[in-house]
């Protein structure tokens, strides 16, 4: 069962805590709430209703998980849920909210670092690997993928997508997606290149870096992605641009 809860901490009924459980003082977890193993609660950090957290996760003071959606049309009668993989860190005063939708789902994935005040809306799909660092804030309905990394002070629409891969650069505003592997920046925001070192941090090198480099290429020139070779990367880029966008794709300055 659980070990090392200060006695200040309120836990109401119905919630289920995995083993080898810290949660600090004056911490807060309401009821319908579920917390895997090996994690750890801080100080005045508040755990809302229906929230499902995996394993080992690290939640810094003043963090809030699970909150009201901000959105007018949101009936509070309804159950949605926000649910959390393993091994994230929350740093001070981030929020993420659960969905907007009846049974809906906003969702983070594992492995993912969160810095100060950075915010999570209602029905978001974050990935795993993925960094946000201070003072992110998406909007509802954002899709953001692996290995991504958001820049200080990044502001994403509603409804718009983040590729796998990506790097934003900080206080970018983005109201258009984000195409995967990319480095994007600027006001009006655009593709610049490649993300090269995030993709050679991720062992994307050699051939399959020189298929990503044609391929960016023939989109600047707004040709099929045909006759290179089908390498995974590859694979996944025509998959995410075979999804209708609801925002468009933001512009390409140059390419590598």
């Amino acid at each position: 069962m659980a070990q090392n809860i200060h006695p200040t901490a309120i836990i109401e009924d119905n919630v289920i805590l995995g083993k080898n459980i810290t949660i600090e003082a004056f911490a807060v977890i309401k009821s319908n709430v579920e917390i895997g193993d090996h994690c750890t609660i801080s100080s005045h950090a508040v755990i809302q209703p229906f929230v499902k957290m995996g394993q080992g996760n690290i939640v810094h003071p003043q963090v809030v998980l699970g909150g009201l959606p901000q959105d007018i049309n949101f009936n509070a009668s309804s159950v949605s849920l926000l649910t959390i993989g393993d091994n994230n860190i929350f740093r001070e005063g981030f929020t993420a909210h659960r969905a907007t939708l009846e049974n809906g789902t906003t969702v983070i994935g594992s492995n993912c670092y969160f810095m100060n005040n950075s915010h999570v809306a209602h029905d978001c799909k974050i990935g795993n690997q993925t960094i946000f660092a201070s003072n992110v804030a998406i909007g509802g309905f954002v899709e953001v993928g692996d290995h991504v990394f958001m820049g200080g002070g990044v502001a994403v629409h509603q409804f718009c997508r983040v590729g796998s891969y990506s790097i934003v650069q900080g206080t970018t505003g983005l109201n258009k997606d984000v195409i995967p592997f990319m480095l994007i920046a600027g006001y009006p925001a655009k593709h610049y290149r490649l993300n090269t070192l995030g993709l050679k941090r991720a062992g994307i090198k050699g051939d399959n870096y020189k298929v990503l480099s044609s391929a960016f290429r023939l989109l600047k020139a707004k040709k099929p992605l045909e006759g290179l070779q089908e390498t995974s990367e590859l694979l996944y880029l025509k998959e995410w641009l075979a999804v209708k966008s609801k925002r468009g794709l933001h512009g390409f300055i140059s390419v590598d």
